[in-house]
């Protein structure tokens, strides 16, 4: 018999479209609680945006080449589907230089309580800067405590979510007004404020003061992970994550099928029949249940409806492999430290400003913004051991205030350019030019690589290259989003991915709550 034949006469209680890290978990989920699960991947292989490559030839570095850090991920899902996958903190949480009355310097978060107010008082001049720090993310901290556990709950009422904060000071902060509001009561040092203000807008274009608060609810994402807003490093890259879920979903019975791509769910709040396309032709499965672990834009094209107007994305993404990590002008901190936490660039206050003011005037911003870090500091496996003897080191740059609409006219052209000025700022900052310590593959070209919103919505087919597939939404229930967040106007047709309330992000919350959703409801 067929693998066509054998889908469509078995038949099965659910069909996951998409083997993303949120299709897997779903799956996972369904098949141990006795539900026979088909996946259909259209990929050779799963894992979505959360896998580890190597990309550059002949080079033994497995990176992670679109999502690279863990924090929105519950200690609940891995214990549940006993994932064999574990995760190590970075010691330093980030560094962001500096040049002040004509010398370099900058300012190093971690190391140490006592280390990180020696920082803020170098930088400042004085200790209120840290004290303020301290109390903001205190409070960002105590919040994170009372709203993550709610991600995998059915959803609050707005009301509700509200007494469970139980902080009007937090609550306003960070749901009422926007966040440049906080930030600028708070701090005063700019190079301060922009450090806080980059959780807001990292693949989110807005600005402090965006009155549609789509910055608060970036922001909000950024700092509830783990009930700690713990932004950790996934041993082994993305794929160590999405091969242990894969492994979890098979183990319990779920049937994996990769280079099948669905084309069409036909559903009556029943049952569903799915279409598939294979190299070999077309084929179909029939299920009660379906769940699409694809975007809001790619659900309403297999069901044959309007699809919504998609939202663009907003970042550049650059991998790189290094001979050696470069020495930097602020000589006062160790290179090892700068670039195993958050390397910030060009992201004081008024230069985020800046930036985002000329994208939303169709030019590229002239001192681009960006963060790095560096994986293999953390995790060192992701090398082989040769290259980890000889010193090499990975480098993921995540740029900022890039939104799809600045490539449209010419893709190739405009990626070359902002990834030379991106370059061009870490390259202020350092004592040597990076350049000098790229690595070269096989062909003797430099390891380096970047992606544009255009080119994820390409190899990945995020609408406008956007990574969350939509706006963030708010953890709470608005008008439509069901009790789960991940219904649909068909009954037995489920949104697993991103762009289901409380997605966006490598969590797998949305496959979690799919899944609860079809436990629910049998």
């Amino acid at each position: 018999m067929s693998a066509h034949e054998a889908h469509r006469q078995h038949g099965y209680d659910v069909v996951v479209v998409g083997g993303g890290h949120n299709g897997l978990v779903a799956a996972a989920y369904l098949a141990r609680a006795g539900r026979s699960v088909l996946v259909l991947e259209r990929l050779d292989h799963t894992g979505g945006a959360a896998v580890s490559t190597r990309p550059f030839a002949g080079v033994d570095a497995r990176l992670s080449r679109y999502s690279y850090l863990v924090s929105l991920l519950p200690e609940k899902i891995v214990r549940d589907l006993g994932l064999d996958f574990r995760l190590r903190t970075r010691t330093i949480s980030s560094y962001t230089p500096v040049e002040r009355d004509g010398r370099p310097t900058g300012l190093l978060v971690g190391g140490g309580e006592e280390r990180t107010r020696e920082a803020f008082a170098r930088l400042t001049g004085s200790e209120r800067e840290y004290e303020a720090w301290q109390r903001f993310y205190g409070m960002t901290g105590r919040l994170a405590e009372r709203v993550f556990p709610t991600l995998t709950e059915p959803l609050p009422t707005r009301a509700e979510l509200r007494r469970r904060v139980d902080d009007e000071e937090a609550w306003r902060a960070l749901f009422e007004e926007p966040i440049g509001v906080a930030v600028e009561e708070r701090f005063a040092d700019d190079l301060v404020r922009g450090v806080v203000l980059t959780d807001a807008l990292i693949g989110t274009f807005a600005g402090a003061h965006d009155p549609s608060l789509a910055q608060n609810r970036c922001f909000l994402y950024h700092v509830i992970g783990r009930g700690t807003g713990a932004w950790d490093v996934p041993v082994g890259g993305m794929g160590a994550l999405t091969d242990a879920l894969a492994d979890a979903a098979r183990r319990a019975g779920a049937v994996l099928a990769t280079g099948h791509e669905a084309v069409r769910v036909a559903a009556d709040g029943r049952g569903a029949e799915v279409t598939y396309r294979t190299r070999d032709g077309e084929g179909t499965a029939a299920a009660r249940h379906v769940l699409v672990n694809a975007s809001p834009q790619a659900l309403a094209a297999l069901l044959g409806e309007e699809p919504p107007e998609p939202a663009e994305g907003a970042q550049l993404k650059v991998n790189m492999l290094l001979k050696r990590l470069p020495r930097l002008r602020d000589r006062s901190v160790d290179p090892r430290e700068a670039f195993s936490g958050t390397f910030h660039i060009a992201e004081g206050y008024e230069q985020l400003a800046t930036a985002h003011a000329q994208a939303a005037a169709g030019d590229l911003p002239a001192a681009p913004p960006s963060e790095i870090y560096c994986h293999s500091l953390t995790d060192p496996t992701i090398l082989g051991p040769d290259l980890a003897e000889q010193g090499y080191q990975t480098l993921t740059l995540f740029g900022l205030h890039t939104p799809a609409r600045l490539f449209a006219r010419d893709n190739d052209t405009v990626r070359e350019e902002l990834l030379k000025s991106t370059l061009a700022q870490l390259d202020a900052h350092l004592a040597e030019p990076l350049a000098d310590c790229l690595a070269t593959d096989a062909e003797g070209r430099p390891c380096i690589e970047a992606k544009t919103p255009l080119d994820l919505e390409r190899d990945l087919r995020l609408p406008g290259g956007n990574i969350f597939h939509r706006p963030l939404s708010w953890p709470y229930a608005e008008e439509g989003a069901g009790r789960w967040g991940v219904e649909t106007r068909h009954a037995n047709v489920l949104l697993c991915g991103a762009g289901a309330v409380r997605g966006g992000g490598v969590s797998g919350v949305p496959g979690h709550n799919a899944a609860m959703a079809v436990l629910e409801g049998a």
